[in-house]
């Protein structure tokens, strides 16, 4: 003998079942943001005058800045981000990215390949004329939100 259900057709039941489809297009719209990277906007970049990593660093993210002006979050960020990624970038002497490895990977799977592919369209970086030896390595933080906008840590604006 089949039990049947009487929930099924229930207001209740219509109520999940719209709130489900609701949950899976907010989902497809959050993954759309990161399925594909602008071109990069910035004109060729100016060499580094730093000599230290750490300020290095902040011109690489000024140069990532200017390549995305369209993806930048201005402002406070949100308390509770969609993506918190941290990179380590290695940049040679002409400024062109050697390699990029994720040293802490995103919750959301879909914000990794969105930035590394925005670090590596916009190649090249500022070259680090004055650091000495042939590539210069740098870990930076990336802060994203849920709607494609981004901050790094050297220039973030903090958090609400």
């Amino acid at each position: 003998m089949q039990k049947t259900h009487k929930s099924l057709g229930s207001p209740a039941a219509g109520i999940r079942a719209a709130l489900l489809v609701g949950a899976l297009l907010a989902a497809q719209a959050a993954l759309a943001q990161f399925s594909m990277v602008p071109a990069p906007l910035c004109a060729p970049p100016r060499d580094s005058a730093n000599d230290v990593e750490q300020e290095y660093r902040i011109d690489a993210a000024r140069h990532l800045y200017a390549c995305y002006p369209m993806r930048i979050y201005r402002g406070k960020l949100q308390p509770l981000l969609y993506g918190v990624m941290m990179v380590e970038t290695e940049i040679d002497a002409t400024g062109k990215v050697v390699d990029i490895s994720v040293v802490r990977k995103p919750a959301a799977d879909e914000v990794a390949p969105w930035v590394l592919a925005m670090i590596r369209r916009a190649s090249p970086f500022p070259a680090p004329v004055k650091m000495t030896g042939a590539t210069v390595k740098f870990t930076e933080v990336y802060f994203v939100d849920k709607s494609g906008l981004f901050q790094t840590m050297s220039l973030t604006e903090g958090q609400r």
